[in-house]
């Protein structure tokens, strides 16, 4: 089946761990694919030390889109279609039971990712792989098809204090 998490609330990222740790531990094969992350990114140590779990590559060091040019954009673009590529063979050949695209909406409303890539991916994806998908602004057609949709909807934020990301809560 598919799902999203998706929405301006935190927890997105959090929920489909939760999900992939669970998914592990009932001995499914999960693969995790981040996009707009980090290998700093706390979530990446723990996971890599999990059983059942394959975590994709992740560049070292990534500005937030809104502060990319368009040739450090382009760039970003270059290495996340590489990651998705990649993942998308091992997660076929390597026939696993789940795989999490986090930040995925993060990456195709940036444009440096295709969208119709992700799409053709997940509606033609073997019925018996759960596909998790998370970010903000879901286009429709994602939407349409997944068969689980939760919105993360904030109400109160540190951020809006400016109070920036803190290693372990927010990365």
């Amino acid at each position: 089946m598919k799902h999203i998490y998706y929405g301006d609330g935190k927890g997105k990222t959090t929920a489909a761990i939760g999900l992939a740790v669970r998914a592990a531990g009932s001995k499914m094969k999960v693969l995790f694919v981040q996009f707009l992350k980090t290998e700093f990114s706390g979530e990446r140590h723990i996971l890599s030390h999990t059983e059942n779990v394959t975590l994709t590559f992740c560049p070292l060091e990534l500005k937030f889109t809104f502060d990319m040019d368009d040739k450090e954009k382009a760039q970003a673009a270059k290495i996340f279609k590489g990651i998705f590529d990649s993942a998308v063979t091992t997660a076929l050949t390597e026939k696993y039971d789940m795989v999490v695209l986090d930040e995925v909406f993060e990456a195709i409303n940036a444009h440096m990712l295709s969208e119709s890539e992700v799409y053709e991916f997940i509606t033609n994806a073997p019925s018996s792989m759960e596909i998790v998908m998370t970010g903000h602004n879901p286009p429709k057609k994602f939407m349409d098809c997944a068969d689980y949709i939760t919105e993360f909807k904030k109400i109160k934020h540190p951020y809006d204090r400016g109070i920036t990301g803190r290693i372990g809560i927010e990365f």
